[in-house]
């Protein structure tokens, strides 16, 4: 099942997505997704949790009388269009990216052969970061010369829990969707910790929707990147370091994740900064994501005065 968020008449609304037929039915009862995802939180994980959470949905909506709407008709934003806290993000996890961070000169402190790290590189980006599928991002080309893209897979947590154990961890996901990390390179070696290169205005392209756990196996998904439609990045999400249940449990450790967080899972080689000259993004360059299952985010940059 998807579910996105979009505007409509100004206001917003959530649906359910069918993206073959590129139509969305407002979901009835709601006030946004993050209120979507906690109040089926409480239904136990099992094998019929997913089920559970399409047969009650859909009744509602059904008995709502909403009518399908063409995705072409609305405006679809990020899936949360503004989180309730900072986005989880996970540095260098996989190989070949993290050596080529390593050896980019862009690694403050990086150590020549120590390339991967023996713990999770945790950091966050603010809910200020976040835009839609197609939004605009902006190149903030007074404070830097450097902007670099990152295609992600993300988290979407649905059960809430604290020292959540890795067994248990894809019992706490709701479902995922696409992220684009996108980067201050300058300012991320300049100042050491990464949230000053990573936290500006639009840097976090999200979308289109959150496909729910049950449709993905999220060990096993293809992670593609094209900017100006060459291919830059092509991975398989098996290939991550840290998997999955690995991220939930360090993240939880000592501190409660709620319905609504997003853990995006770290990017595959093939960045910018991979290149010798790097290939920054400029004015009008437009980076395109796919992840096999979760659907398309593109979007163009664009300078201060576009």
């Amino acid at each position: 099942m998807k579910f996105a968020s979009f505007y409509r008449d100004g206001a917003l609304n959530v649906g359910i997505v069918d993206a073959a037929a590129g139509r969305v039915r407002p979901v009835n009862g709601v006030t946004g997704m993050i209120d979507l995802v906690a109040r089926y939180a409480d239904i136990k994980p099992s094998i019929i949790k997913e089920a559970i959470i399409k047969e009650t949905i859909i009744k509602e909506t059904m008995a709502s009388g909403a009518q399908d709407l063409a995705l072409g008709d609305v405006r679809v934003t990020a899936p949360i269009p503004v989180p309730r806290r900072n986005i989880f993000c996970v540095g260098k996890n996989y190989g070949e990216h993290a050596r080529e961070f390593s050896n980019s000169g862009f690694e403050a402190g990086a150590k020549k052969d120590q390339a991967i790290d023996e713990y999770p590189a945790i950091f966050s980006k603010g809910p200020n970061t976040v835009v839609g599928p197609n939004d605009n991002v902006q190149l903030h080309s007074g404070i830097t010369s450097s902007v670099d893209y990152e295609a992600e897979l993300a988290v979407i947590i649905g059960k809430p829990g604290r020292n959540i154990a890795k067994k248990d961890a894809y019992g706490h996901v709701f479902g995922y969707t696409i992220v684009n990390d996108v980067t201050a390179r300058d300012r991320q070696k300049n100042h050491k910790q990464w949230f000053i290169g990573k936290t500006l205005d639009t840097f976090c392209p999200m979308g289109p929707w959150i496909t729910t756990s049950d449709e993905v196996d999220p060990e096993n998904l293809d992670v593609k990147c094209w900017v100006n439609g060459e291919l830059r990045q092509n991975a398989n999400t098996r290939d991550l370091i840290f998997d999955i249940p690995s991220l939930i449990a360090t993240i939880s450790e000592g501190m409660a994740l709620v319905p609504g967080d997003i853990i995006a899972t770290g990017t595959p080689a093939g960045v910018g900064i991979g290149f010798n000259p790097p290939k920054f993004l400029k004015s009008g360059d437009v980076v395109a994501i796919e992840i096999a299952g979760l659907g398309r985010i593109e979007n163009r940059f664009v300078g201060d005065a576009d």
